[in-house]
């Protein structure tokens, strides 16, 4: 029992068995490794984040941890073989050998998982985020490396979600959204775009003005003109006018963080891009999200080809969804009253679910399919050098407000043939620029109280069914 003991302490073992030169230096190397790990874990948890997120430093800790494994089972084995009494009796001996066993292979099996984790997340590092030799036209030059939300005091990030799949000519972008965060407080504004918006501005500086000064359309053509709709920009415009905007690992997504970012009057920084036929596979590694569902939500269908759905998601409080139903919640439209717009308010809930699904115990149990399912789910040109400072700007979303800023489709954009971009503009300028505090009047004003632009996700995916 004391070489069991050992374990925990390596080199405790050797002192007991009085071979002190041996153990005092084992026994010095475990506390110091124990203590450095404190002091990491408690006083440079940033600096621990950053080397998590370094695919270099995470090969040495792979190797590391490999051989801190093997150095673990050899003093365990070794110090059992010291403190085994002589006289023992065949069912002693063989009792201590199986305990002995059993703790080796917790050890190796608990070093294995660890290396597989670092492995994954290894993989998952290089093979979705930008290096140093990736390319693009539309990310930012961050010169405060050491704290780059000084240069971003509100980060602007790009969602789309890609359908790629059967029956497509390409890759379409059924979801754009945009994530406005406020990099300070965490506190996050979604805004969902409509996928028949027509006439998306460019911004006067770009090449695309040129060839489109009155936004992305025909004005030859008919008024309906799908392929000119914003969920086809991603395909059409570097299909017509291919590196226009100069080399790029994804000139689609540039496309639409200039034309999305001139519609809306912000400077978008980056793009995360979903691969929708992949993101049940996200939820799935999650262990499912739970949403309200207020109305029955349609599984497949087809409305331009009158097929009908497989079923329904029916109505309920925080039900539990698997990731294909997951998937149909954010995606399901076949005859919904206001189709686009409720679909873009279940995405939004989406997101929210996903965040807060995301708890880091939860993240770290199913860490290896996660990133697994990441690998093939995510595109973005988050470079990689700035990882940790998403990783901690990510846990301050996830406790602070999210919120979503409507952008009056009754006025602005009744139809998608010519949206008012201007009076969008106005709109996510209000809803973002603090508002100063009025001063106490001795009389009550007569001017009417303007609309909120923004509204609580809790209260926008509450359950209050139809």
């Amino acid at each position: 029992m004391i070489a069991v003991l050992g374990a925990v302490v390596p080199g405790t073992a050797y002192l007991a068995a009085r071979r002190f030169r041996l153990g005092a230096v084992v026994t010095t190397i475990s506390l110091a490794l124990y203590g450095g790990a404190s002091y990491a874990g408690l006083v440079r948890r940033d600096d621990v984040i950053r080397w998590a997120l370094d695919p270099g430093l995470l090969l040495w800790m792979i190797a590391g941890l490999v051989a801190a494994g093997l150095g673990w089972v050899v003093v365990l084995v070794t110090s059992y073989k010291m403190l085994r009494p002589l006289t023992a009796g065949p069912g002693t001996r063989l009792f201590g050998s199986a305990v002995v066993g059993l703790v080796c292979f917790a050890m190796v099996s608990s070093t294995a998982v660890g290396t597989q984790n670092l492995m994954a997340q290894r993989s998952l590092v290089q093979k979705v985020f930008a290096g140093g030799d990736s390319k693009s036209q539309t990310r930012p030059t961050i010169t405060n490396s050491k704290d780059p939300w000084a240069q971003l005091p509100r980060l602007n990030l790009l969602l789309l979600g890609a359908d790629d799949g059967e029956g497509r000519d390409g890759t379409r972008t059924d979801t754009v959204m945009v994530a406005s965060i406020d990099t300070k407080t965490g506190d996050t504004a979604l805004i969902s775009l409509t996928r028949n918006w027509m006439r998306m501005p460019f911004p006067k500086d770009s090449p695309l003005y040129k060839l489109y000064p009155t936004g992305f359309w025909d004005p030859d053509g008919d008024k309906e003109q799908s392929e000119f709709y914003l969920d086809a920009m991603y395909r059409n415009v570097p299909k017509l006018h291919h590196d226009i905007l100069g080399p790029s690992d994804n000139e689609g997504a540039d496309v639409l963080k200039l034309s999305v970012g001139e519609a809306l009057g912000l400077k978008l920084h980056y793009y995360v891009q979903i691969n929708l036929a992949g993101f049940e596979q996200l939820v799935q590694a999650l262990g499912g999200i739970t949403v309200n569902i207020n109305y029955p939500v349609p599984v497949g269908g087809n409305d331009d080809k009158k097929i009908p759905p497989s079923r329904y998601l029916e109505p309920g409080k925080d039900r539990k969804l698997n990731g294909f139903d997951a998937l149909w919640f954010a995606r399901g439209r076949y005859k919904v009253q206001g189709a686009d717009l409720a679909r873009q308010a279940r995405q939004r809930c989406t997101v929210k679910a996903i965040v807060e699904r995301a708890t880091p115990q939860n993240v770290l149990a199913n860490y290896q399919s996660i990133a697994k399912a990441g690998e093939k789910l995510i595109r973005t040109d988050v470079p990689q050098d700035l990882l940790a400072d998403f990783v901690t700007l990510g846990a301050r979303v996830k406790t602070a407000k999210i919120t979503n800023i409507d952008l009056d489709k009754k006025k602005n954009y009744p139809n998608g043939r010519n949206p008012n971009y201007a009076a969008m503009r106005e709109i996510v300028a209000r809803a973002l620029t603090p508002q100063p505090t009025a001063k106490p009047t001795r009389r009550p004003s007569t001017t009417p109280t303007r609309k909120p632009a923004t509204a609580n996700l809790t209260d926008e995916c509450a359950y209050n069914p139809r």
